[in-house]
Order: C-alpha cells, then structure tokens, then sequence
C-alpha cells in the first residue's frame, strides 16, 4: 500500500540548526537588552519562570533582531531553516507556524480560497477547519467518512466519494482531506489527488498526525508524496518540537507561494516566539539525523506490542489486516487503538483507571477505545509500563455487564447558512430539546478527537441532538459550545 519513497538522503547543511545558532550568537555578543521581552534575557524572570527555563533559554528569548530574521519576510536564518525542512520533507516550499497546526490549517485554506469559493470538506474535519471556513468565507460540501461499527469511529474518505461529489460540484475549488485520522487510518490519498487534479481542484490536507510518515517504508507515504498540493503538519505531536510549532508544506503552482506568505504572516503573532520557531528546525535536524532509525525503531516496537496487546483476553488492537474495506487503504502502526468493550468498560472508564490508578495518560479515549501513541521518543522500557498496566486492566477491572453500542454518527446536517454567515449572525440561547430545526450558531464537540457534530451554519435536527446526549451521557469531555452543560445551545436568532 505503500507508495515509493523520493529522495530523503539529508544534504550536508541538514546537520545545522540556522535558526538556534543565530539566537545564540545573539545571546553571546553581549548587547545589553533595552528591548523587549520586559524578563531582559532571564534578569527579571520569577524563580518559577527560571524553573520551568534553562538560564541558556532565557537569554535567547528575544525577537526581531537582525540576526534572528523576520518570520513575515524571511531572508536569513529562518528562511534557511525553511529550505531545509522543505528539502527534507520532499516539498517545494516549507512554513514554520507557531500557533499549531490550527494556525496552518487556517493559513492553507486562506491562501488557496477566496470568500465565495466551494470545498469539499470531510465532516470528520478537525474544528481548526470550520474556523478556517469562517475565516476564508468559504462554502463548504461536506463529503461523509466511511464508519466503523465495530469501533464506533470515522475511518477516511474513499476515493469515489470524492469522485460523486465532485460530479455534482464541479466548480469546487479544492478537495481537503485529514490523512492520517486521529487513529491512524489512511485513505488511499494519491487516487484522490489524481481525481482532484483532473478537475484542476487543489487537494489540501490535515496532516497534524503524520510528521513522521516521512521517515520509514513502514508508514504510509506522506501527503505531499502522495500529491497534495498542501499539507499541514503538527512537528509537535508526533516529532521534537515543542507545542505550537507545526509546519505548512507546498508543492507545485496551484496555490501561489506569495498567498500563503501573506496568509501566514496575517494570522501570526508579529512578535514570533523564537524557542518556538528554533524548536521546529530543532527538530528537523533532529530527523535528519536519525529520523529512518528512530521512526523505525517506534514501528517495529509498536508492532511488537500490538501483537502483545492482542493476546490479552478482552482486548483488542485492530492494525492493518483489518483494513480491507472503503476509506481505509493504510494504517499508521506506530497509534494504537485498543478497544475495551470487551473488558465492560467504556473507554472513558478506561482512560480515566489508567490514569488514576495505573499513571498511565492516553491520548484518547472515546465510547469504546482508548488511544496511544508511540513516538520516536519511546523504548523498551515504555511499550513494558503500558504493556504491564493494560494487564492488569484486563485482569482487575473486568466489569460483567456489557457496554451500550456507542451511538451512531448521525447524518450530516443540511445546511441553512455558510459557517461565515452563522458565525457573524445575531445569536440567542434556547433549550437544548428546543434548538430542532434551528440554525446552529456554534461547534458542538467531543474533544479530543475535536470532530463537530454541529457547525455553525448547520440545521440542528433530532439525530445530531440524540448523539450529543449520547456521548453526554458516557462521559465524553463536550467542547466548542457556550453552554458546556449543554442545557442551552447557541443558534441564530430567527
């Protein structure tokens, strides 16, 4: 399933790291600090501060000196950091974000959208892309995932989905699409981007779990070798980067360059966080270095342990040999999605044990699954303490009765309004039950994985509404709306 890998042999200059050299030339050359921050290189910092900082850190928390390059007109370190994490990614052109892959998400859809223009959107979309929506004025279709009963989740979207919808829209300017989802699981992406590209759509995609796919023959090939046109991804979650440092991708002329540099630089801070922006490169070099051996290593170590998680009674760890149907052409091994129902508990039941009673933190937990992620960072000694805590689940917390079937994911919504129109509206509160038939003027959610329920825009009607109770009602953490008791909804005022 595997697409063949381009070029990822480093050039010699993938062993610097431009953009922490220049900080700390900076820091070195002893230019008394008349400038902001007001911490003064570390002179004032709280000891809390200082704690949670390295002095080192501290004195290279500055910005806009001209050593350290401007991140909305880059010419120096940060423009050469740049190249080089396009040259190792394989892409045209690379972006360094520092307020997440929710920051690129919106930059992608603003530099390739003008208010007005139709997306093919897939209702799994994170909601980072309805605010994207909201900001670009864009139109969206939403495409529906293919869903899993077994597990209760949204796989990917096959390929003739986009194909039907994109004979009944043919004036959609871009197709987006999340690959990998927040399980892993892939679509078969180099089929739609052909099928995109012969409309002369532009195929844009949430790639905020797949900065490592890159890396290993393993993994299914990354967006921009599978050829989109633009991917957005979270260097953070997967690599070495710290929070909010992601990277958006470009390849070829179907969205220009200046656009994106202009969308990027508009929703930016003017004051960019420097150990942000040398953490991304940071961890560039950190890939190019050793990225095949590591990312291999957390393959090989993530496989070893889902064959190990199988064979505990109750359990069950789903990888690729189950993926032989619609939306779910490959998987990324290194998530590993274990299902609880058999053990009687819910994932939110099992999530919250393991975390109080076994300190183990997941990374998700929905009505039936518990989530884990295994990353370069990980060894031996971690896939053991997850290995030994999930056996002592199975063995001590056994519950006897079943667990309800999560509720299905309700039909998507008709439409009333764009999310832009919505969104500006005037708005009023009323009663959960009472909100049927109105326009929703907010997200509704469960978070993670931050998949809305309701858009704004939406029409709220009876199915959307019973699966919000449902999920409710088995714990779910509810994000997105004013009222996160959800007694009220926000809608438009009629």
């Amino acid at each position: 399933m595997n697409k063949a890998r381009g070029k990822t042999n480093p050039s010699c200059g993938q062993r610097r790291a431009p953009i922490a050299e220049a900080m700390r030339r900076y820091a070195a050359d002893g230019a008394a600090p008349y400038h902001t921050p007001g911490h003064k290189q570390g002179l004032g910092a709280h000891p809390l501060l200082s704690a949670l900082i390295t002095e080192e850190g501290l004195r290279e928390d500055v910005s806009l000196m001209e050593e350290l390059d401007d991140l909305h007109a880059p010419h120096a370190s940060i423009a050469e950091a740049e190249h080089l994490a396009a040259e190792l990614y394989g892409a045209d052109a690379a972006y360094f974000m520092i307020n997440g892959t929710t920051g690129a998400i919106h930059a992608m859809l603003m530099a390739a959208l003008v208010p007005g223009d139709t997306v093919l959107v897939p209702r799994n979309a994170h909601r980072s892309v309805t605010g994207a929506l909201v900001l670009a004025g864009a139109r969206p279709i939403y495409l529906a995932p293919e869903v899993d009963a077994r597990l209760g989740i949204a796989m990917g979207v096959a390929p003739e989905t986009v194909r039907h919808a994109i004979e009944r829209h043919p004036k959609a300017r871009a197709v987006l699409l999340v690959n990998p989802t927040y399980y892993g699981v892939t679509t078969d992406l180099a089929a739609i981007a052909d099928i995109a590209h012969a409309h002369d759509m532009a195929l844009l995609v949430d790639e905020a779990h797949g900065p490592h796919l890159r890396f290993s023959e393993a993994l299914p090939a990354q967006a921009i070798e599978a050829g989109a046109d633009m991917a957005a991804q979270s260097t953070h979650k997967i690599l070495g980067a710290m929070t909010q440092g992601s990277l958006l991708l470009a390849r070829g002329s179907r969205v220009a360059p200046e656009r994106v540099r202009q969308a990027s630089s508009l929703l930016q801070s003017t004051s960019p966080n420097q150990l942000l922006l040398a953490s991304i490169d940071i961890a560039r070099l950190q890939m190019a270095e050793c990225g095949k051996a590591r990312v291999g290593a957390a393959v090989r170590l993530a496989e070893h342990l889902r064959s190990a998680i199988n064979e505990i009674d109750g359990l069950w760890c789903f990888g690729r040999a189950y993926l032989e149907a619609k939306g779910r052409y490959d998987l990324d091994v290194t998530k590993l999605t274990v299902n609880v129902a058999g053990l009687g508990l819910t994932g939110v039941e099992a999530g919250s044990i393991l975390r109080h009673q076994y300190k183990i933190e997941c990374e998700l937990s929905d009505a039936r699954n518990v989530l884990f992620i295994l990353s370069y960072a990980d060894g031996e000694c971690e896939a053991k303490k997850l290995l030994r805590a999930l056996c002592a689940l199975a063995t001590h917390r056994r519950e006897t009765h079943a667990i309800p079937a999560p509720p299905p994911l309700p039909p998507i919504p008709a439409q009333a309004m764009a999310p832009r129109t919505a969104f500006f509206a005037q708005k009023e509160a009323v009663p959960f039950w009472a909100a049927k038939g109105r326009t929703a003027a907010e997200q509704v959610m469960f978070y993670p994985p931050g998949i809305p329920v309701l858009v704004p825009g939406d029409v709220v009607d009876e199915a959307s509404l019973c699966y919000i109770a449902a999920g409710k009602q088995l714990g779910l953490n509810v994000s997105g709306a004013e009222d996160a008791a959800l007694e009220r909804l926000l809608v438009v005022q009629e």
